[in-house]
Order: structure tokens, then C-alpha cells, then sequence
């Protein structure tokens, strides 16, 4: 299973090198079925699912973790024709939930488990969580618009029809026009997750935020 690789830190030598490993090998397989078991309970995924998952996660990824830059790397791959390195940002950041700067296996599971296999509201939540950048708890029209700039970058400049310059701009004009009810000039999440439920509209614009994921 490929899933995002990562760089193991580099020992001096090949038996320092097995020792390390041996250890974290050792420390894993001794704490795995209680984490696990943990997992499960958190995501939605079955144990044999988790089993498979985190065996590929592993042989990728030795050091237990994926960093920004790497993340971004990967992620450019797929959007060759423009430039991710914004959106991917975001979008780390929104798996990242402990701030830590690292996304590991943990991480990775419960935004896959909501993605993959969430509810709409769950969903929604986590679109919310994308958007509200600076995690304040509200989204001002200047964080929806680098997120959608963001977007309209890595989709590069291949799209049918050809997009202009202001379309990121407009986009958000009409997001917020029907999500800002109180038109205080920000958005809440019940706001939010209200006007996406209610819109068709709005709904199907969610589906370019599922399609870049």
C-alpha cells in the first residue's frame, strides 16, 4: 500500500542504525494492539482496516510522522499543471490538529476515517476547520478567499472553461452573501454547516473541496 513517505532520521551506522530500530520496533509492537483498540473506538475504520493501514503508514513512513514539506512534495504530484503548495498548506494544517507540526499515524486516521467515511455534518466540521485558518472559530472573507485562491491555484490554468482572474473573489462574494446570515462579516460554524445543509448550490460547490482532497 503507497501511502506518504517520510525521512527516518539518519544514524551514524548500520548497527546503531539496527539497534534504533530494533527499540521503536519493540516499543510499537508493545504498545500497537492498545492503540489500536483506541483507533477503532476514534475513527471508523475496523481493526483489520487500522492493521493494514498502519502497516503501510510504517514501511513508508519509519519515523511515525509526515512534516509539511514533505506532505507538500507528495501532494504536488498530483496537481502538476498549477501549483498546491498553498492549498497543501491548508490542508496539512487541518490534519495537523495538535499543531504540532506533523501529521502522524493518528492524525492521518481520524481525518481519513471523516473524509472517507464521515457524516455530512462530520464532514462539514472539518471543511469548517479547513477554512477557519486561523482556528478563531469564526471564517472572515479573507480566509475563504486564500483558501479558494488557494484552490484555484493548484487547479492550474488547464480549466474548461478558462477561469478569470476574479473568479476566486466572486466565488466567496456568493459564499458569503448566503452563509453570513447576521452579516456581521463573519461565519460561524452553525452558520456554516446551516447554509451548505440548505443550499444545493453551496453543496455541490463542496464537492471541488471533496475532489482535491
Amino acid at each position: 500500500m503507497k501511502l506518504l513517505p517520510c525521512s527516518a532520521a539518519k544514524t551514524s551506522s548500520p548497527a546503531v542504525q539496527n539497534s534504533v530500530e530494533d527499540e521503536l520496533e519493540m516499543a510499537t509492537v508493545r504498545h500497537r494492539p492498545e492503540a489500536l483498540e483506541l483507533l477503532e473506538a476514534q475513527s471508523k475504520f475496523t481493526k483489520k482496516e487500522l492493521q493494514i493501514l498502519y502497516r503501510g503508514f510504517k514501511n513508508e513512513c519509519p519515523s511515525g510522522v509526515v512534516n509539511e514539506e514533505t506532505f507538500k512534495e507528495i501532494y504536488s504530484q498530483f496537481f502538476p499543471q498549477g501549483d498546491s503548495t498553498t492549498y497543501a498548506h491548508f490542508l496539512f494544517n487541518a490534519f495537523d490538529t495538535d499543531h504540532n507540526g506533523a501529521v502522524s499515524f493518528e492524525d492521518f486516521i481520524k481525518g481519513l476515517s471523516i473524509l472517507l467515511r464521515g457524516t455530512v455534518q462530520e464532514k462539514l466540521n472539518w471543511a469548517f476547520n479547513l477554512y477557519d485558518i486561523n482556528k478563531d472559530g469564526y471564517i472572515t472573507k479573507e480566509e475563504m478567499l486564500d483558501i479558494m485562491k488557494a484552490i484555484y491555484d493548484m487547479m492550474g490554468k488547464c480549466t474548461y472553461p478558462v477561469l478569470k482572474e476574479d473568479a476566486p473573489r466572486q466565488h466567496v462574494e456568493t459564499f458569503f452573501q448566503k452563509m453570513d446570515k447576521n452579516k456581521d462579516g463573519v461565519v460561524t460554524i452553525d452558520e456554516f454547516i446551516e447554509s451548505c445543509q440548505k443550499d444545493e448550490n453551496i453543496m455541490r460547490s463542496m464537492q471541488l473541496f471533496e475532489n482535491v482532497i
